[in-house]
């Protein structure tokens, strides 16, 4: 990371002047603030050796979140808006709750408008109306799935959408959404500088996958990995129960597989597990079904988790299509294999009961398990925090067991993605024994 250019200086809508509301709560029994300063910094690279002898200024940094003395805002003024975008995930209205009962108990601030269906909530041709979100309209709205204010996919006009926010004198945004919700917060934003408009805008990153760049661990993602875990059960139940039973699941992931090993990790019943980063061997000696017949005549049973972008190699290019967001739709591995499969061991007339299972929906729709409704109350506070304080262009990330603010710049439009050589990967490779898949050993 040390080498990496990455700006992390946060920009800001201009002086804080005002105090804080959360002064009479500022000390601790002990004498000490509870406040931040934006010279509070988190180191990016976690690793010693890379920093030894490093003076504090070529130390590449975040800046801390958390409250700050002063604020930009005047809570009585202030009217936000808080959005949800793409795909759902388990934990958004954790999220809007957590960021309407702090703005509205501990900073004050009285007017919340919650934007329906994600980008298009901005544009008039869609008629969707606002909705005015206070602690009433939020009670409770954590023990459901989904979200409260619902979403949508595809891009809309960044210029209409500032022109709302001018409109209904919003001051503060929310966006809470995956990559391509970023490159949209950072669009607005700079529509916004570009207008020299004093509206601050914040994003609380979100997605299943786990692959935002310079986002340790996103909402959602501990949740998934819970009913992931029932899934390879069910699976692994069903393999059992019959002779050459295999049981396949796939799991989401579009480009890392930090699902798909999480939870091959926590419920050690997988066999193989396959990932967007390493190409798999489907065919030959040292391929998958090989393998997979292998695994079959020792123990009579299989277990296989893939991830949804892993296996893209076998579709042909010309096929490619796109999303109404731009994002390349990927073909089905999971139908891919299952078929490969069936047609393999068909050839070979070994008779197989094979089960495919995709929780991808169940997943995506269920409520937060309590890790991760924690997890989501503490960066939606600290996105307000962050908001109020006035700044901006910015997203709430959790890097190194802190609370840190990222620049959009410097995380938008860029993915993470599991190391092959790391240590969680290493430990799904020792945990399945299926080097020979992609080492051809």
């Amino acid at each position: 990371m040390k080498d990496m250019n990455i700006n992390t200086t946060i920009p800001v809508l201009g002086p804080a002047r005002i105090p804080s509301p959360l002064i009479s709560q500022g000390l601790a029994c002990d004498g000490k603030t509870r406040f931040m300063k934006d010279e509070y910094r988190i180191s990016v690279d976690v690793r010693v050796d890379r920093v030894a002898g490093a003076k504090a200024d070529e130390i590449l940094s975040f800046e801390q979140a958390g409250p700050r003395e002063k604020i930009y805002f005047d809570p009585s003024k202030l009217k936000c808006a808080v959005v949800t975008c793409g795909g759902l995930c388990p934990g958004l209205n954790d999220i809007l709750r957590s960021l309407v009962l702090e703005l509205y108990h501990v900073y004050g601030v009285k007017t919340i408008y919650g934007i329906r269906h994600g980008l298009q909530g901005f544009i008039h041709k869609f008629g969707h109306e606002l909705i005015e979100l206070n602690p009433q309209r939020v009670s409770g709205i954590q023990n459901t799935g989904g979200s409260m204010l619902g979403s949508s996919r595809g891009g809309q006009d960044i210029g209409e959408i500032v022109d709302c926010l001018e409109r209904i004198g919003v001051g503060l945004l929310f966006m809470v959404g995956g990559d391509g919700t970023l490159m949209a917060s950072k669009s607005i934003g700079d529509e916004i500088l570009n207008r020299g408009l004093k509206i601050s805008v914040v994003g609380i990153p979100k997605t299943i996958d786990n692959d935002i760049f310079l986002v340790s661990r996103s909402f959602g993602f501990d949740s998934a990995v819970d009913v992931a875990t029932l899934a390879i059960k069910g699976a692994h139940n069903e393999a059992e129960a019959y002779p050459n039973g295999i049981g396949l699941i796939k799991l989401m992931g579009r480009y890392s597989g930090f699902l798909a090993a999480t939870a091959a990790l926590a419920q050690p019943d997988a066999n193989f597990v396959l990932i967007p980063e390493e190409q798999i061997l489907l065919h030959g000696e040292n391929g998958l079904l090989a393998a997979i017949e292998r695994r079959l005549a020792l123990r009579k049973h299989a277990v296989i988790i893939v991830a949804e972008g892993a296996g893209q190699n076998f579709f042909e290019d010309k096929d490619i299509e796109h999303d109404a967001s731009g994002n390349v739709k990927l073909k089905d591995i999971g139908l891919f294999l299952k078929s490969e499969i069936s047609d393999y061991f068909k050839s070979k007339d070994i008779p197989i009961s094979l089960k495919y299972i995709d929780p991808s929906y169940i997943i995506r729709s269920l409520p937060a398990n309590a890790n991760d409704s924690v997890f989501c109350g503490l960066l939606a506070r600290d996105a307000v925090h962050a908001g109020m304080a006035g700044k901006t262009n910015l997203l709430i990330s959790f890097w190194n067991n802190n609370y840190v603010h990222v620049p959009m710049d410097a995380s938008a439009g860029r993915r993470k993605k599991m190391d092959p050589s790391g240590r969680l990967w290493q430990s799904v490779l020792e945990s399945t024994g299926q080097n020979s898949l992609f080492n051809g050993c």
